[in-house]
């Protein structure tokens, strides 16, 4: 692993995007980091004070020149797979916070896991790994209570539900048998008791919001995160990176992060 008393070379993707912004901005306060390259689709519409946005195009030759310990990347399904692929080829650890990823994406993920070490994350809030462990006990203890899971996020969000959610779905699954996710309801539409009932809303600059509802007959139990900004996700990504820089190769998740 990366001694903790050396800058850790970190490389960041979609550096003009929303979390592209905020990584660098966390690293920035992060003596532990030093930003070796970042790159982007597209040019920033102002300067990013002290860091050059490079041409996402010369990824790959920028990640084999440059050799960071760790590239953080927070892009879209295609890009993702293609900064995997890079970083396996140099033998860089990637970290990626992308949702919306189908099976050919994973599975180039999964190959390059064989190569370099690799964690993704749909949330990288420590507080979200705290609501999904409830979750799962929630569910254990409340076996008869219906389930409803909302989601909140910007209007600019491509992927409904999110990731989060989906990993949410996932926990509630594991501990229920034979349950079936009802996206939203309309006209005649009576619940059924199997359902899990997921419902996704798009507004304004909203950075987060997830609550799973377990409703009995005579009371109910709302589980509720928000985040207020997305430094948090920042936050626990680059905390995720200096974990993961020098480790063996392999798939890791951010609960193993905080852990330890």
């Amino acid at each position: 692993m990366t001694d903790g008393r050396r800058s850790i070379r970190l490389g960041v993707t979609g550096a003009t995007g929303r979390m592209g912004r905020e990584v660098l901005a966390a690293a920035s306060d992060r003596p532990a980091f030093e930003v070796v390259l970042a790159v982007a689709r597209s040019p920033p519409d102002e300067p990013i004070e002290a860091v050059e946005i490079e041409s996402a195009d010369a990824f790959d030759r920028l990640v084999a020149d440059r050799e960071p310990h760790v590239v953080v990347d927070f892009t879209a399904p295609v890009s993702t797979a293609t900064y995997a692929d890079a970083c396996a080829d140099a033998g860089v650890a990637f970290v990626t916070g992308t949702t919306g990823l189908d099976d050919s994406h994973e599975r180039r993920l999964r190959a390059a896991s064989e190569r370099i070490p690799l964690l993704r994350a749909a949330n990288f809030s420590r507080g979200i790994a705290v609501l999904d462990a409830l979750c799962a006990r929630a569910v254990r203890s409340l076996p008869d209570y219906d389930i409803e899971l909302v989601e909140t996020h910007h209007a600019g969000k491509r992927d409904a539900p999110s990731g989060t959610a989906l990993s949410l779905l996932e926990t509630v699954e594991s501990e229920r048998d034979a349950s079936e996710r009802v996206h939203g309801r309309v006209g005649d539409s009576p619940r059924d008791a199997d359902e899990i009932g997921v419902h996704s809303i798009r507004a304004g600059a909203i950075a987060g919001e997830h609550e799973v509802v377990l409703a009995g007959d005579h009371e109910e139990l709302r589980l509720t995160h928000r985040a207020g900004d997305r430094g948090v996700f920042a936050a626990g990504a680059l905390d995720a990176a200096a974990w993961l820089a020098g480790r063996d190769p392999g798939r890791y998740a951010f609960a193993e992060v905080i852990e330890t």
